[in-house]
């Protein structure tokens, strides 16, 4: 009977390893062909050597839950008068667990107050439940982005592994609003999906299919602006030509020093603004060949193919001189005035380091770029902030919490003038902060 039943767990055993080489296989297959493709694709820029420890930017911090007050040097102007509120990784440890990825760090939520020229600071760390659940158990116990919880919900290693691979099928469970388009009416949720219902019968009658457009392969974090013209769709993204950044931002490799630091950063394909313009209006009389793109000002084009599909080709948004900049990222425009419209400024972080060493302005219609950088001090996602009483684009300022590994120089928020990009002031907290991801300006 005993020697059976271990005949019987040898086979599913057997079974189940066969099963587990096979996806293995499979899957390697998969990621040797993306990796050639994208080796293929990437573009070679200037590598860096003998970049400084970013560490301390990527360790866990204390809360400063009450206000500081911070020293200002230059001036702040006496209208800007509200929160600067950001938020970002700040603790990266429980007990002997640790974080693996950049992205999995707890969430600490800064806040500058800003008034009649003066500045104060404080943050605190998110009490979700997450965060609960963790410090009561001193341990990771839910799983994030790049670290998986022990024990795994999963019921064995075999299926943990399968896990990873399962893309979730979209819902198309419409349950969230009505949406009128013309005569009809459609069932809209969080998802890209819609049903076109008749609210008489309350019968569905179709799923509506996505628009597809087709480009060379590109990886996008974050969206610029996006307007209709004439007709289409403009949409502005910072893109890379591969996806390794994901891979690249695990915290053991932020925290390298000296050469291997470098073999990580030259690793990694850069992130530029580009435009692609995608026509709404599509026939089938449409020739083959031909730019659907009437936008004389642009050079993307958007060109039928003989099995109908629209290929898009991009414009890029920069001079040449943005690559020595390492390109750029967390893009933001005057979002109160010019979201969803016509816009020629953007303002960005350059990336010289595997985080932002440097802010940039943007003109998408001159194609020029003016830069602020100060040797090493590395600034967060700049933040416009429109002046009163002005309808100018770029009439205001950019708001930007810069940070420093340097132990013998503090924190400061930044403030700028948003049309020459010369420094107004700065506001130093002694405070220790970790580099963070996104913000938001709330007046008062």
């Amino acid at each position: 009977m005993f020697f059976q039943i271990f005949l019987h767990f040898v086979s599913n055993l057997s079974t189940i390893a066969v099963g587990f080489l096979s996806v293995i296989v499979r899957w390697i297959s998969v990621l040797k062909k993306y990796v050639e493709s994208t080796r293929q694709k990437k573009a070679i820029f200037s590598k860096q050597e003998r970049l400084p420890c970013i560490a301390p930017l990527v360790t866990t911090v204390e809360e400063t839950p009450q206000n500081v007050s911070a020293c200002v040097r230059g001036h702040f102007p006496q209208w800007l008068r509200g929160y600067l509120l950001r938020v970002g990784p700040g603790k990266f440890e429980f007990g002997k667990d640790k974080y693996n990825h950049w992205f999995d760090g707890m969430a600490l939520l800064h806040q500058f107050r800003m008034e009649k020229g003066t500045v104060t600071y404080r943050s605190k760390f998110l009490q979700s439940d997450t965060y609960k659940a963790n410090t009561v158990h001193d341990r990771i116990v839910i799983s994030e982005f790049g670290t998986l919880a022990v024990p795994d919900p999963c019921k064995n290693v075999f299926e943990r592994f399968l896990s990873k691979f399962e893309v979730p099928a979209i819902t198309d469970n419409t349950n969230v609003n009505y949406v009128q388009y013309k005569g009809d009416y459609y069932l809209s949720t969080e998802t890209n999906f819609m049903n076109k219902v008749d609210i008489k019968t309350l019968e569905k009658t179709e799923k509506l299919l996505p628009g597809m457009y087709y480009s060379k392969p590109f990886v996008t974090f974050h969206h610029i602006n996006a307007f209709e013209d004439q007709g289409c769709v403009v949409i502005d993204l910072c893109c890379q030509d591969d996806g390794r950044s994901l891979e690249v931002y695990q915290l053991q490799n932020l925290r390298k020093v000296g050469e291997g630091l470098d073999q990580v950063y030259n690793s990694v394909g850069r992130s530029f603004p580009r435009r692609f313009v995608l026509p709404l209006h599509v026939s089938l009389n449409d020739p083959e060949g031909q730019n659907l793109s009437p936008l004389s000002y642009s050079s993307a084009s958007a060109v039928k193919q003989a099995d109908g599909k629209i290929w898009c080709s991009y414009e890029n948004l920069h001079p040449e001189g943005l690559e020595d900049e390492g390109g750029i990222e967390f893009p933001q425009i005057n979002y109160g005035q010019f979201s969803g419209r016509k816009y020629r400024f953007f303002y960005g972080c350059g990336f010289r380091h595997l985080v932002g060493d440097s802010l940039i302005k943007v003109d998408v219609v001159n194609k020029t770029l003016t830069i602020w950088r100060e040797d090493g001090f590395y600034p967060s996602e700049p933040v416009f902030v429109p002046a009163p009483g002005t309808s100018e684009e770029d009439g205001g300022v950019i708001l930007s919490v810069v940070i420093t590994p340097k132990q013998n120089e503090n924190n400061f928020l930044l403030v700028l003038d948003a049309k020459n990009f010369e420094e107004l002031g700065r506001a130093e907290v002694p405070v220790q902060m970790p580099y963070g991801f996104h913000g938001t300006f709330v007046t008062i």
